[in-house]
């Protein structure tokens, strides 16, 4: 397609999804860390130096596609986030007696050092 300047008009996919998981295009880098990475003020060249495989060009497309399909992206990134604690506390219950000793090891290392306590994770 040309424009009256005589330039061509691109268009290109920066974003992908397999097996129900948005990803930058022929990468593994999911869309979820460039757009938290976006909504936290991280700024496109910080993306890009903190995913050295993505181009400057790739994370502002793939700003441009959560933009653009804002009220989908972030229904999917809550369902995502929803999926994770079920999947988390899952996994805390079935190791109930390891998460006890992290918990109490997080104790006494705050006790020592005289930091206020990590929130469990």
């Amino acid at each position: 397609m040309q424009s009256t300047t005589g330039l061509r008009r691109m268009s290109k996919d920066y974003v992908t999804q397999v097996n129900g998981t948005y990803r930058i295009t022929g990468t593994r880098v999911s869309l979820d860390s460039v757009v938290y990475a976006f909504l936290n003020g991280v700024s496109p060249e910080s993306i890009v130096d903190s995913f050295p495989i993505l181009t400057l060009e790739q994370v502002y497309g793939a700003i441009a596609y959560y933009l653009a399909n804002q009220p989908a992206i972030d229904a999917y990134l809550r369902q995502e986030e929803a999926e994770f604690a079920a999947l988390s506390q899952r996994l805390r219950a079935q190791n109930l007696l390891l998460h006890q000793k992290l918990a109490a090891f997080r104790h006494q290392k705050q006790t020592i050092s005289g930091g206020p306590e990590p929130t469990p994770s």
